[in-house]
């Protein structure tokens, strides 16, 4: 695996690249020029190593789960713990890096899309943190499912910009963030919250999100003397996987798995596997796999979980799959609700329902491993965003 990619235009193989408007591409050169600057910034990275830490909460634990692994019989299973940071996910890593950025390029707003919220709440979290002024977009079907961090954004003096547009979810507020974006470049950012996007975006925001692996490999080798054998992460965009993912990418012996939602099964036509069931298309300024009709049309994605309920997935996972250095798997809702609360009750860890389509490979794999096997599954966010949903599940059955 090269360690080069991107290219210098962003490609990853035939990957990624800059399919962008012409209006919007001199704010993504001036944004890769300060981003390749800050990389080589001393000063730069150690300021914002300070806030990962002090304010962040940064390092999370690596937890061993020992009932869920006596329970399933099979591989040692730990869990990244990336809940436990501050604003209860991942997103907080990248949001820090793109905000002190925004903040050396002298920018005054910030701008994001959020599907599950957890993106727009880091966004609108690191505004306040900043002084800075901040939109949020967010379908309108996301926010009646994910009021509870609709309301954390509003406190945090975010606005809440609703979508009404298409299927009123993830990909229609990317739409109307970049749309806004375009008139507002000279002083506004747009903090994209996964490894999609046009260049620079899939690989800043993989950087930013590095950490995740680089701790783990640290704190894998300390507790155990060795690497993991399986890595496990659920997949969207990709930014929680890909963090954990990018360090061990070079290690032969780990095995990367990422898990797509196959919401109410891939052949009802009702899921957000842009691997499993997409083709190579052009989504959000990149090219990458996604869900697309026979005419090349973007096909509505669906996922219980709404940080999953994205139609494309980022370039460097697809890259991943296409050299098969990473497997792409599919986990259906009811598999995740099933895996959601397994590991409330058996561990008292509630996780979003993003991080229980790991949970839920883990689940079905670990079983199949001998108990020598070590595996490592990002939960990547908190649950409590997603009680109402998963309370009306249990209510219905």
């Amino acid at each position: 695996m090269r360690n080069s990619l991107p290219d210098k235009r962003g490609h990853f193989g035939i990957f990624g690249g800059r399919y962008a408007a012409e209006t919007l591409m001199p704010a993504l050169f001036e944004l890769e020029e300060a981003y390749r600057e800050a990389q080589c910034d001393k000063a730069f990275q150690g300021e914002l190593k300070g806030y990962l830490r002090d304010y962040a909460g940064r390092e999370t634990p690596l937890y061993e789960a020992l009932r869920l692994s006596a329970h399933l019989g099979g591989a040692k299973i730990y869990l990244k713990r990336e809940d436990l940071n501050h604003t209860g996910s991942h997103k907080i890593n990248n949001t820090l890096g793109q905000a002190l950025l925004a903040r050396r390029m002298g920018k005054k707003k910030l701008i994001a899309e959020t599907g599950a919220g957890q993106h727009g709440v880091a966004t609108a979290t690191v505004a306040a943190l900043f002084g800075m002024e901040c939109r949020i977009f967010m379908g309108e079907e996301d926010i009646r499912r994910q009021a509870p961090n609709v309301f954390r954004m509003k406190i945090l003096g975010a606005e809440v910009q609703p979508v009404s547009s298409g299927t009123a979810t993830l990909k229609d507020a990317m739409n109307e963030a970049m749309r806004q974006w375009v008139s507002q470049v000279r002083d506004t950012h747009y903090v994209i919250g996964t490894t999609a996007g046009p260049h620079p975006y899939p690989q800043m925001v993989r950087d930013f999100q590095s950490v995740i692996g680089r701790e783990t490999m640290k704190q894998i080798r300390r507790k155990e003397g060795r690497d993991p054998d399986v890595l496990v992460a659920c997949v969207g965009g990709g930014s929680n996987s890909l963090g954990l993912f990018y360090p061990f990418r070079n290690i032969a012996g780990v095995a990367m798995i990422g898990v797509e939602a196959a919401g109410k099964g891939i052949g009802t036509g009702l899921h957000a596997a842009s691997i499993t069931a997409g083709r190579v298309g052009v989504l959000h300024g990149n090219k990458t796999y996604l869900l697309q009709d026979e005419n090349g049309q973007v096909q509505d994605a669906y996922s219980l979980a709404a940080g999953l309920d994205y139609p494309g997935i980022g370039p460097e996972h697809s890259y991943l799959h296409a050299t098969g250095r990473a497997q792409y798997v599919t986990v259906a809702d009811e598999e995740a609700i099933e895996a959601f609360l397994a590991l409330s009750k058996l561990e008292g860890i509630i996780p979003a329902l993003e991080s229980a389509h790991a949970v839920a490979q883990a689940i079905k794999i670990a079983p199949l491993l001998g108990k020598d096997k070590i595996m490592v599954v990002n939960l990547s966010g908190r649950g409590d965003k997603d009680a109402e949903t998963i309370i009306g599940r249990m209510e219905q059955s």
